[in-house]
């Protein structure tokens, strides 16, 4: 396996284990990360996913150009509906994502951060879409979505130059939500991830399903959709379990239905 996945205590981490190849995505890591995607949405029993790569040196440095298995060229010309790794595009997830990056975020890889809901980075990390220094494109999520999260002229700037970019200039375009140190890492995560699942787990979903099916949509046109999994929310248990705990000053005990 060159993807692990480990669930505990409503958190799953994935982590890409190939931290010789600086955790490059090649074929048989692109179909163990979409299998695994699919699970976590069959699943009811998550309500935050971590994605990292192993090592101190990277999260990911996008497509592996050694994989022997397809060329470079295919890389970048294969049809990726949910983006690179299955996540830069896919809306169909319905658990918050934390990108945990502890090094190089490159290509594929800042891609894949983008597809993130939450992202946590070491003092170390470096981003950037060299894609136009090898005579390629961002095209599994970078020339679209960036322009989308961050100003058109800082989005131009990271795409235009190839250059590589700190996790303190990445907060600063607010692509980062918060910068820790590598000892510190993994802390900054855990207590993202513990204020995650202190919430109730269907209004978790909720939320996520309905900003990512209402981004296009006009502000009154959004707020009158009513997802699924809004409906589930507005109409749980967990609803009204929260409303107890609250005025009972304790904890709420969220029973996911």
């Amino acid at each position: 396996m060159t993807v692990t996945l480990d669930i505990a205590d409503r958190v799953a981490r994935i982590v890409i284990d190939r931290p010789e190849r600086l955790n490059a995505i090649d074929a048989e890591a692109e179909t163990e990360l979409e299998a695994i995607w699919q699970e976590l949405e069959r699943r009811n029993d998550v309500s935050c996913v971590v994605l990292t790569g192993a090592g101190e040196k990277a999260f990911c440095v996008g497509a592996d150009l050694k994989d022997v298995s397809k060329s470079g060229l295919e890389y970048w010309t294969a049809a990726r509906p949910n983006g690179f790794g299955g996540i830069a595009y896919r809306r169909s997830l319905d658990i918050p994502l934390i990108a945990r990056v502890n090094g190089y975020a490159l290509g594929g890889g800042f891609e894949m951060v983008l597809g993130c809901d939450i992202v946590i980075a070491s003092e170390t990390a470096r981003f950037g879409l060299p894609e136009a220094r090898v005579g390629r494109m961002p095209l599994d999520g970078g020339m679209v979505l960036l322009q989308r999260k961050i100003p058109h002229n800082l989005a131009m700037g990271v795409m235009l130059s190839g250059r590589r970019f700190s996790a303190a200039e990445m907060a600063g375009f607010g692509i980062v939500n918060e910068v820790a140190a590598p000892d510190a890492l993994d802390f900054v995560v855990d207590r993202w991830a513990d204020d995650i699942v202190a919430c109730a787990p269907l209004s978790l979903r909720a939320i996520k399903q309905t900003v990512n099916r209402t981004g296009h949509l006009s502000p009154a046109d959004a707020q009158a959709l009513r997802t699924p999994a809004l409906v589930a929310a507005l109409t749980s248990e967990d609803g009204k379990e929260g409303v107890r705990a609250f005025n009972e000053k304790r904890a709420p005990i969220w029973q996911g239905r």
